[in-house]
């Protein structure tokens, strides 16, 4: 059963790439761009994986899935568990993208008081255009932020359009505070206003909320060390049963499946309802 097992997910794994590779760069593009649309592209230039398609990225974590299956089918034999296991493998780029895309955000936000305070004296006494000045702090910010503003720099040097910049920018950032900035300038290039009031006012907020997530994330840092026992201490568990007496032989068996499978479940369920409990809210995005 085993060795059929191996044979099929090589033989598939094995058309897949060849299916991918043969065929004309074009095509692949064509068909990754039909089916899979723009907006799996646009998550990953917020996660910084903008050199990534989405073809590779989803056969980065198909192979991870088969790489996880063909290994827990070794050591406890194929079954539910094995297919249990290689999903949650191959979610983990997704994961680890995800987090990519939160610790972006967060830096933005420590960052986005500092960076309107800027904004706001470069656009008052230093007299710089709004469009310049808004590239101008955002190349000087985080280097997470940063190629958003290349983007919209470039943007800004063929076109000198301020709004399709704007649209460059929050597209990248995926952020509400870098919407409402944008915003607030966009609308102060095209009609005039107070600009030094309102980014004075909205620096004051960005501080308030700022001191409010930090607070609220010291309180949970012990909890979310906590959260990690989850998977260390089932994981540590099964390793030691392999070890003891015939502890591998019973993995094997259709009772052992079973436990597995269920051990496995209730993994996965306890750390998605510890990552939904902790969840800080966000805000919502003026420019979705």
């Amino acid at each position: 059963m085993s060795s059929l097992m191996f044979a099929f997910a090589a033989a598939a794994g094995t058309y897949l790439l060849w299916n991918y590779s043969a065929a004309p760069v074009g095509d692949r593009h064509a068909s990754t761009r039909r089916h899979l649309g723009p907006r799996l592209q646009a998550l990953l230039h917020q996660a910084g994986l903008g050199d990534v398609s989405p073809a590779q990225f989803l056969a980065t974590s198909a192979s991870l899935g088969l790489v996880a299956a063909l290994l827990t089918a070794a050591i406890v034999g194929p079954g539910p568990s094995a297919l249990l296991i290689a999903g949650a493998a191959a979610l983990a780029p997704a994961a680890i993208w995800r987090h990519r895309r939160i610790e972006a955000r967060r830096a933005a936000r420590d960052s986005w008081p500092n960076m309107i305070e800027e904004l706001r004296v470069l656009t008052g006494s230093v007299g710089r255009p709004i469009p310049q000045a808004l590239i101008d702090v955002g190349l000087r910010g985080p280097v997470e932020l940063r190629p958003a503003f290349l983007a919209a720099q470039r943007e800004w040097l063929l076109t000198t359009d301020f709004e399709r910049t704007i649209s460059v920018l929050t597209t990248r950032l995926a952020d509400p505070t870098a919407d409402v900035v944008c915003e607030t300038l966009l609308v102060a290039s095209q009609v005039g206003g107070d600009l030094d009031s309102r980014l004075l006012a909205l620096a004051e907020d960005r501080r308030q909320d700022l001191a409010g997530r930090r607070e609220a994330a010291a309180k949970q840092s012990g909890a979310r060390f906590a959260r990690w026992f989850v998977i260390l201490v089932p994981a540590g568990m099964a390793f030691a049963g392999l070890q003891v007496g015939d502890g591998a032989s019973a993995y094997r068996t259709p009772m052992g499946q079973a436990l597995v499978t269920i051990g496995v479940s209730l993994v996965v369920v306890c750390w998605w309802w510890a990552s939904r409990i902790m969840r800080l809210p966000e805000d919502e995005r003026v420019l979705g």
